[in-house]
């Protein structure tokens, strides 16, 4: 990926229950589409799921997830040369989408599991170490950190990046996520988002991805529909900052604000 400028990576869920973009259907033809658009308007990186991880959420299992996301994966491969990121927890899940064609693992438990971490140094995938705390069906239950949102993501970075390196995987491989919306109340996301620069202390490249997310609706009163303006602005945060990618449903937008910060910063 190049990183001389920021990076806006467009999120196609091929899922029947996102939190925003979810319709009830998850079929190819509906992420093909999506993903031509998001192409079209700019964006440098896609990133397919195929199971929700809102708040709340069911998991599913490993063979649904399969059947959504990899023939999105091998049509993908045939049209865009853009790097494809495959949004997972599940070692397999993982493996399969890399050898379709992904190269970039974005897992939202920060490659806890054994099994990733060695899909991650197998294929010298780029791997993003995302924080959650519990699972997506309890994390929003009461989100507690004892020593504080910033010291704690500090120190489990520091661990997780630690244990990565020394398990093969390159350290200019890895990318971090502070997980903004997974296990923390939206003082922790404010907390996070106003400590942003002191995550690049790693020396690593910081994803943010706060795309109409509810932390905002609850400050606002206002549905993911209506988030629009509220996470252009937060993002412009996030860049100026020093995130070097944002994770985004609306490419066109944000990808106007990536260009001209990137020419401010010059």
């Amino acid at each position: 990926m190049d990183m001389s400028k920021p990076l806006v990576m467009g999120i196609i869920n091929v899922t029947p229950d996102s939190f925003f973009d979810g319709n009830g259907s998850c079929s190819l033809e509906k992420a093909l589409a999506q993903a031509k658009k998001l192409i079209a308007e700019g964006a440098d990186l896609l990133d397919i799921g195929g199971e929700s991880s809102r708040p709340g959420a069911l998991p599913v299992s490993e063979e649904e997830e399969l059947a959504r996301i990899i023939p999105v994966i091998k049509e993908l491969k045939k049209i865009t040369p853009l790097p494809l990121s495959i949004d997972t927890r599940k070692p397999r899940v993982a493996v399969k989408a890399l050898e379709s064609g992904a190269s970039i693992i974005n897992d939202i438990t920060g490659l806890i599991d054994p099994a990733m971490r060695e899909a991650a140094r197998a294929f010298s995938a780029e791997v993003c170490i995302m924080h959650m705390q519990n699972d997506p069906l309890t994390m929003q239950n009461n989100p507690c950190y004892d020593e504080g949102i910033i010291p704690s993501l500090l120190q489990w970075f520091e661990e997780q990046i630690k244990m990565a390196v020394k398990e093969g995987i390159a350290e200019h491989r890895i990318i971090l996520d502070p997980g903004i919306g997974f296990g923390k109340s939206v003082q922790d996301n404010l907390d996070i988002l106003n400590n942003l620069t002191l995550f690049k202390r790693f020396g690593l490249r910081l994803l943010v991805g706060l795309s109409r997310k509810s932390f905002m609706g609850n400050i606002l009163k206002k549905s993911p529909r209506d988030l629009l303006p509220a996470t252009l602005a937060m993002n412009t945060m996030a860049l100026l900052a020093g995130a070097d990618i944002i994770r985004v449903h609306d490419v066109a937008e944000h990808r106007d604000i990536a260009h001209l910060i990137s020419s401010l910063k010059r």
